[in-house]
C-alpha cells in the first residue's frame, strides 16, 4: 500500500465517508474482490540504485478504503508500460463511467480536462467514454451555472435533471437563482422546474411580441415589486386574468395586507420567508416513516453486507423522487441536442 501513488488525474473529487466506511468493512471482512490498476515506475535513487513505485490508474475509492480498514497489500494487476497523461486521465474516467459511479459535476470537470488539456472535440470524448456527441456537450455545459448551483449539484442537493431547466435560465440570472432556490426549499421535480423554467422563457417571448402594450408590462412589473413575488397578466379579447404565485395562506393574508397598505416588497420576498421558516421545528412534518415489508427485509440484509446499498435517490420531505423522470426519459433527455434550447426563438405566441 505505501508504494502507491495517487493518479493525479483522478476526476472524482467527492467521496463519500459513510460509503468509504462501508467498503472498508467489507473489505476488512471479505478482503478486495476487484483489484487496482496501476503502472509500475522505476526512480533512480541518490546512490545510483532503483526504487521502484506504482501510480494508480483506477481503484481510488478501494485504495482509500483499504487505508481505512488498515490493509497492508492489496491486489493489483501491474501495466506493463508506462501511461502518458492523457492516457492516466482517460482511464481513470472510462473506470468510473463505466460504473456510473461518477458525479455530474465530476464528470463535467473531466471532460472539460480532457478539451482543455488534450484538445478532445466533445464527439472525440463521446466516442471513448461510450455517449452521444450531445450528451457529452449536455454535460459541459453544467459548468457554466454559478457556483453555489454547482456545489449544490456535487453535494446532491439538486439532481442532474434540475440543471436543464435552471440552464434555460442563463440569461436571466435572477430568475435563474429564484428558480434554483424554489428547487432547493420547495422540493420541486424535474418536471415542475421545467413548466417554471418554460413559462418565464415563454413570457420573455411574449413581452417581446408585447411592444405594442407596454402599459400592461409596466403594470406586472409594478404588481411583481409590490406583492414581492411572481405575477402574470394575461390579457384577452374582453377583459383578462391576473395570476399570482404564493407558498402558504400566510402568503395570501399577506398579499391582502400589502393591498390595503400599498407599500412595496422584494420580488422574492415570499420564497425568502418560505426559506426562512424551513427551519421552525412548528412547521416540520413529523409524521412517522412509513415502511413496506419488503424495504424492511431488504434494509436488513444491507446490513448484514448481504446485498449492495441502493444510491440514495434524492426526494422531498414526502418520500417523492425529485428527479421524476423514468429512466427512458433520462436517457432520451441526456442525448438530446440542447444547443438550442436555451433560445428565445423556440418560444412562440
Amino acid at each position: 500500500m505505501d508504494k502507491i501513488s495517487p493518479n493525479p488525474f483522478q476526476p472524482r473529487k467527492e467521496f463519500d465517508m459513510a460509503r468509504l466506511q462501508d467498503l472498508a468493512d467489507s473489505i476488512r471482512m471479505y478482503g478486495m474482490l476487484q483489484p487496482l490498476v496501476v503502472t509500475r515506475k522505476e526512480i533512480v535513487k541518490e546512490d545510483g540504485g532503483l526504487a521502484v513505485e506504482y501510480e494508480l490508474i483506477s481503484g481510488e475509492r478501494r485504495l482509500r478504503a483499504s487505508k481505512i480498514a488498515g490493509i497492508s497489500q492489496v491486489p493489483a494487476l501491474i501495466r506493463d508500460r508506462e501511461e502518458s497523461d492523457r492516457v492516466k486521465l482517460e482511464l481513470a474516467i472510462i473506470e468510473n463511467l463505466q460504473r456510473e459511479d461518477l458525479n455530474s459535476v465530476d464528470r463535467a470537470r473531466a471532460f472539460q480536462r480532457l478539451v482543455d488539456e488534450f484538445h478532445f472535440k466533445h464527439g472525440e470524448i463521446g466516442v471513448k467514454v461510450g455517449k452521444s456527441r450531445e450528451y457529452v456537450s449536455n454535460t459541459l455545459r453544467i459548468l457554466l451555472l454559478p457556483e453555489e448551483i454547482i456545489k449544490a449539484l456535487s453535494e446532491g442537493k439538486i439532481s442532474e435533471g434540475h440543471t436543464r431547466p435552471i440552464l434555460m435560465l442563463m440569461d436571466r440570472p435572477e430568475e435563474q437563482m429564484t428558480l434554483f432556490k424554489e428547487i432547493i426549499f420547495k422540493k420541486i421535480n424535474v418536471r415542475e422546474a421545467e413548466l417554471i423554467a418554460r413559462k418565464i422563457a415563454f413570457e420573455r417571448a411574449r413581452k417581446k411580441e408585447r411592444i405594442g402594450d407596454p402599459e400592461i408590462i409596466e403594470l406586472e412589473d409594478r404588481l411583481k415589486e409590490s406583492l414581492g413575488t411572481r405575477v402574470h397578466i394575461e390579457r384577452e379579447k374582453v377583459g383578462g386574468k391576473v395570476m399570482i404565485d404564493f407558498f402558504s395562506i400566510e402568503d395570501l393574508r399577506n398579499i391582502l395586507g400589502i393591498m390595503e397598505s400599498n407599500q412595496k416588497k422584494d420580488p422574492n420576498a415570499m420564497l425568502q420567508k418560505f426559506i426562512e421558516t424551513k427551519d421552525d421545528p412548528n412547521i416540520k412534518n413529523l409524521q412517522p416513516k412509513k415502511v413496506t415489508i419488503e424495504q424492511a427485509i431488504k434494509e436488513e440484509l444491507q446490513k448484514a453486507g448481504k446485498m449492495p446499498k441502493d444510491e440514495p435517490p434524492i426526494v422531498d420531505e414526502k418520500g417523492a423522487p425529485l428527479d421524476d423522470r423514468s429512466p427512458v426519459e433520462k436517457k432520451e433527455e441526456d442525448n438530446e441536442d440542447l444547443g438550442e434550447m436555451y433560445s428565445v426563438k423556440n418560444f412562440s405566441i
